[in-house]
């Protein structure tokens, strides 16, 4: 029986240079999918040059009145962003909590990893900056 082995590898984005090698650091596996999903989620349309499809609506859908359709709104703009433009995973569920005294909101993405059983969970705050 053949074990799948495949490895998930991204530059992590902090560009930290590896203590002996000198080079940009590597992410590996669950901790690369999460970067390239929390990138994907805070990237607007429009902002990564020639290719303004990659993006999501979740910074203009966030302050305005918080009820139910925007809950909806929002929770489907972060699963279509996944489900387009990260192909290593599967979205479970997004769980939303609004912080109106904050002015934030918190993010809670449950995912599989493609070929695994164990859910993976990823927190996102997203404030307010101006």
């Amino acid at each position: 029986m053949a074990r799948n082995t495949r490895t998930f590898k991204d530059l992590d984005l902090n560009f930290n240079a590896h203590p002996v090698t000198g080079d940009v650091t590597m992410k590996y596996d669950e901790n690369a999918i999460k970067q390239s999903i929390r990138s994907l989620v805070l990237t607007q349309h429009y902002e990564r040059p020639f290719h303004p499809e990659i993006g999501s609506s979740v910074r203009g859908l966030l302050f305005d009145n918080p009820g139910p359709m925007q809950t909806n709104l929002l929770r489907r703009s972060i699963t279509d962003v996944i489900e387009n433009f990260e192909p290593r995973c599967q979205v479970l569920g997004v769980d939303i909590r609004y912080k109106p005294d904050q002015n934030s909101c918190d993010i809670k993405i449950t995912f599989l990893i493609r070929n695994t059983a164990t859910p993976v969970e990823l927190y996102l705050t997203v404030e307010r900056t101006r």
